[in-house]
C-alpha cells in the first residue's frame, strides 16, 4: 500500500500528492534546523543559554514578517512568494554544514555568532514563505478533499518527523558528534530542496486583491485591547505560552551541559515527545467536539503542572534517572498538542466571520511574538558558568523557572475554569496541516490575513506547462 495518494486509490486526492510530498520532506528539515539538533549542535560550539534562547526564539520573533509578506502577494501571487520563501532558506542551511565540516576541538565565538545567524536568515525566508502557504493550500484545494488532504499530511509528516529524530538520535550514538551533525545537516538542506521542488509542481490559483497593512496596523491594537471575548482568550493564551515556550531548548541545553547527557540520549527523549504529540493528537481529535475545548486547555495545564513538579524534584535530585525524564518529555508533548487542539477549536468561536482573518492572525502574532521573547529572558537569567569555564545553566535558578511555571499553570486553570465557551452552536476547527504535529510553533501557522473561503479556485498552470 503507497503512503502517497495515486490515481488508484485516491483519484480526486492524487493531483495534490506534490504538496504531501512537501510536509514530508519539509519535516526532515525543521525538525533539525530549528529544533534540539540545532541547540546540541550551539551547545557544541560554545553557545550560552541566552545564545540558545534567541536562536531557538527566532521562528517566533519573525512572525511579523508574515503579515508584512502579505503585501507581496496581490504583485507575485501565492506560488512566487511561497517558493521564493522557501528557496531562500535552503541556502543558510549550508552554514551549519559548513561550520560542521570545520569540526573545532573547541568551539569560537565567531562560529556561534555565524551559525545563530543562519537559523535567523533561516526563519526570516521561512516567515515569508508561511505567509502564503496555507492560504495556497486552501484555495487550491476543492472543499470536498481538504480533510483528507490535511490529515494525509499529519500523518506524513508525523512519520517523517519521527523518523528523523530516530535518526539522530542513531547517528549521534553511533557517530563523532561533528560527524553526526554534518550528516543531519546534510539531510535537511536535502529535505528542504525536495520540498521546494515538490512544491513547484503544485499550480498556481489566482491573486488576491490588494491588502491593506495600514488597516491591519489600525486595527490591531482594538483587537488586542478593547474588551471582548477575544481579547480575554488572547492574553490567556499569551501567558500560556509564555511560560511553556522555553521549555523544550532549556530542557535539551540542560541535560547536556547540566546532567551531561549525550546527544543521542536528549534525542530519544525528543522522539518521546513527538511520541505524546502523536498519541494526543489521535486520542482528543474525535472526543473535542463532545466535550468542547475548555476541558482539553485544563487538562494541557494540568500535564504542564505534573511536567513541571517532576522537573523540580529531578532538579532537586529527589527522582531520577532515564525512566523519569523520558516520562517528563511524554507528558510534555502530549500536553502540547491538548493546547494546540483545543486552541484550533476555540479561537474560530471569539473571531467574528467577517474579520476572521485578521483575528486569528493578530493571536497568532501576539502569542508567538510574546511567547518566543521568553526562551531569550530567561536564557540571560540562566546563564551561568560551569567549573571548567564553559556555558552552563543555573541549577537553582532553573528550579526557580519550574516554580514559576507551576504557579502559574494552577493561576492559569482557575481562569480557563471560567472561561465561556458555546458548546451548542458549531464552529468549524482551523485547519494548518502539520501543525498539530509542531504545536511549540503552532501559533506562527496561524498569522494569514488571508481569506482562505473567499479565494477562487481557479488553478493557474505552472510555467513550464503555459504555451
Amino acid at each position: 500500500m503507497s503512503l502517497f495518494p495515486t490515481a488508484k486509490s485516491d483519484p480526486e486526492l492524487a493531483p495534490f500528492r506534490a504538496g504531501l510530498f512537501f510536509g514530508f520532506f519539509n519535516a526532515l528539515t525543521w525538525q533539525i534546523a530549528i529544533g534540539t539538533p540545532m541547540v546540541l549542535f550551539a551547545e557544541r560550539l560554545g553557545a550560552s543559554s541566552f545564545q540558545v534562547g534567541l536562536a531557538y526564539s527566532f521562528v517566533f520573533l519573525l512572525t511579523p514578517v508574515q503579515v508584512a509578506a502579505t503585501a507581496l502577494l496581490p504583485r507575485f501571487g501565492f506560488k512566487r512568494v511561497t517558493l521564493g520563501g522557501w528557496g531562500i532558506r535552503s541556502f543558510f542551511l549550508a552554514v551549519p554544514v559548513w561550520l560542521a565540516v570545520l569540526a573545532p576541538a573547541t568551539g569560537q565565538p565567531w562560529m556561534v555568532a555565524t551559525l545563530i545567524w543562519s537559523v535567523f536568515f533561516f526563519c526570516f525566508f521561512r516567515s515569508v514563505g508561511a505567509s502564503a502557504m496555507t492560504a495556497w493550500l486552501m484555495g487550491l484545494l476543492p472543499a470536498k478533499v481538504q480533510g483528507r488532504y490535511f490529515a494525509s499530511d499529519q500523518y506524513l509528516s508525523g512519520i517523517a518527523g519521527v523518523g528523523a529524530l530516530v535518526a539522530c538520535a542513531g547517528l549521534f550514538a553511533l557517530l563523532p558528534i561533528y560527524t553526526a551533525l554534518l550528516v543531519q545537516y546534510v539531510i535537511a538542506l536535502l529535505g528542504s530542496t525536495l520540498s521546494y521542488y515538490s512544491l513547484k509542481r503544485l499550480p498556481d490559483i489566482a491573486r488576491p486583491e490588494k491588502i491593506s497593512l495600514r488597516s491591519v496596523l489600525r486595527d490591531t491594537p482594538r483587537l488586542m485591547f478593547a474588551p471582548s471575548d477575544f481579547r480575554h482568550y488572547l492574553w490567556l493564551a499569551v501567558w500560556y505560552a509564555v511560560i511553556t515556550t522555553p521549555i523544550p531548548p532549556f530542557a535539551a541545553y540542560y541535560l547536556k551541559v547540566g546532567a551531561h547527557l549525550t546527544a543521542g540520549q536528549i534525542m530519544q527523549f525528543e522522539v518521546l515527545r513527538y511520541c505524546g504529540v502523536i498519541a494526543g493528537a489521535w486520542l482528543i481529535r474525535r472526543r473535542i467536539d463532545a466535550v468542547g475545548a475548555r476541558a482539553f486547555f485544563l487538562v494541557a495545564l494540568g500535564l504542564v503542572a505534573v511536567a513541571a513538579v517532576v522537573w523540580w524534584l529531578y532538579l532537586r535530585q529527589i527522582v531520577g534517572g532515564l525512566a523519569a525524564m523520558g516520562g517528563i518529555y511524554f507528558v510534555i508533548g502530549l500536553g502540547a498538542v491538548c493546547w494546540n487542539v483545543a486552541n484550533l477549536h476555540y479561537l474560530p468561536k471569539v473571531s467574528p466571520g467577517g474579520e476572521r482573518a485578521l483575528y486569528i492572525s493578530v493571536h497568532g502574532a501576539a502569542v508567538a511574538c510574546i511567547g518566543g521573547c521568553t526562551p531569550i529572558l530567561w536564557g540571560l537569567v540562566l546563564k551561568s558558568t560551569g567549573p571548567d569555564g564553559a556555558p552552563s545553566i543555573d541549577n537553582g535558578l532553573f528550579q526557580w523557572f519550574f516554580a514559576s511555571v507551576l504557579a502559574c499553570a494552577c493561576v492559569l486553570s482557575v481562569l480557563f475554569a471560567r472561561l465561556r465557551e458555546n458548546t451548542v452552536t458549531h464552529v468549524d476547527p482551523i485547519i494548518i496541516g502539520n501543525a498539530l504535529l509542531n504545536p511549540f510553533r503552532a501559533a506562527s501557522f496561524l498569522v494569514n490575513l488571508i481569506d482562505a473561503k473567499s479565494l477562487v479556485r481557479d488553478a493557474v498552470p505552472p510555467r513550464d506547462d503555459r504555451n
